[in-house]
């Protein structure tokens, strides 16, 4: 297939598209994935979140720079909020880091959610997996922020980046504890603002007892400092980027991480299309009953599950 050749010798447009084909569900997307799979495996996938206004663009195009200053090529997943009610986004994200934009070593693309829950659009897995094939040694993907359920970064990314900052209040409450439990990388980004030293001692506290609770952990997550605005904490930030690959690798996790991922996409893959085959069969219907409290919701997803049994 000419686009999925295009996508491993690298190409910029052959990648943009694929990305669009899968995004849009263009069954083009799906045969690009089949022939670019075999040689994916080896990017180092990099989750960026944290709560909504904690900077995770500028610390993502700041380390973009870091990244490419130690010869690195670099994508970049930017996940952006759609609208509820046109499913349109943004995508802010490549204004943001417009100076990346002529670097033949970056490859920049926003996804808009699309209504979906954990942070992370429903094409972001693929999109990784296109970035991966066409050679980037890290892609780095930003989520919307944290939320309730958004945890799908731990999913799919080899090493979680969790971003707080100053003037939250309660900083590590407004980062979900799921999350907590899950970063590999903390960042007290905005550290120039008044109530740093308090955010900071809240996230050691939290990380005291999270060691506590997990003695035989094999890494400590490191906690640091950044003030993206001004390009302060890029160098430490991939330092520890870098020191959790040579970790993974060790460790054998990298490729367990890799596996538990594809695991994953795949099940989410076979609900989506179990789901759409059943509704399309009887889902109106079915639905309508429910709607007119005839049918318990259990009920009618046994009824479901049987029309694609």
């Amino acid at each position: 297939m000419g686009i999925a050749a295009d996508v491993l010798a690298g190409k910029a447009a052959a990648g943009a598209r694929a990305i669009t084909w899968l995004d849009d569900r263009d069954p083009r997307g799906a045969e690009v994935i089949r022939h670019i799979f075999p040689h994916t495996g080896h990017a180092h996938v990099v989750g960026i979140t944290g709560p909504p206004g904690a900077g995770k663009s500028t610390l993502t195009d700041t380390l973009v720079a870091e990244l490419r200053s130690r010869g690195r090529t670099v994508g970049v997943v930017a996940i952006d909020p759609s609208s509820p009610f046109t499913g349109g986004a943004i995508l802010g994200d490549r204004v943001r880091m417009a100076r990346h934009t002529l670097d033949p070593g970056v490859f920049i693309r926003s996804i808009g959610t699309r209504g979906a829950a954990g942070g992370l659009s429903r094409s972001t897995h693929d999109a990784c997996l296109v970035l991966d094939a066409m050679g980037f040694d890290v892609v780095l993907v930003e989520t919307v922020g944290v939320g309730q359920d958004e945890i799908d970064v731990v999913n799919l990314a080899h090493t979680t980046i969790i971003v707080g900052v100053p003037g939250l209040g309660d900083e590590v409450q407004a980062v979900k504890a799921g999350i907590l439990e899950a970063g590999e990388i903390f960042v007290v980004n905005k550290a120039d603002r008044d109530g740093y030293d308090a955010t900071v001692s809240q996230f050691e506290l939290m990380l005291h007892l999270r060691e506590q609770s997990r003695p035989a952990e094999p890494w400590r997550p490191p906690l640091l400092r950044a003030v993206a605005s001004a390009g302060e904490g890029a160098r430490e930030i991939v330092d520890a980027i870098v020191a959790h690959r040579v970790h993974l690798d060790e460790t054998g996790a990298f490729a367990l991480r890799s596996g538990r991922r594809e695991r994953e996409q795949v099940l989410a893959l076979l609900r989506d299309k179990l789901a759409r085959e059943a509704i399309a069969q009887a889902g109106d219907s079915i639905l309508a009953e429910v709607e007119a409290r005839r049918l318990d919701p259990y009920s009618a997803v046994e009824q479901l599950a049987g029309q694609v049994r």
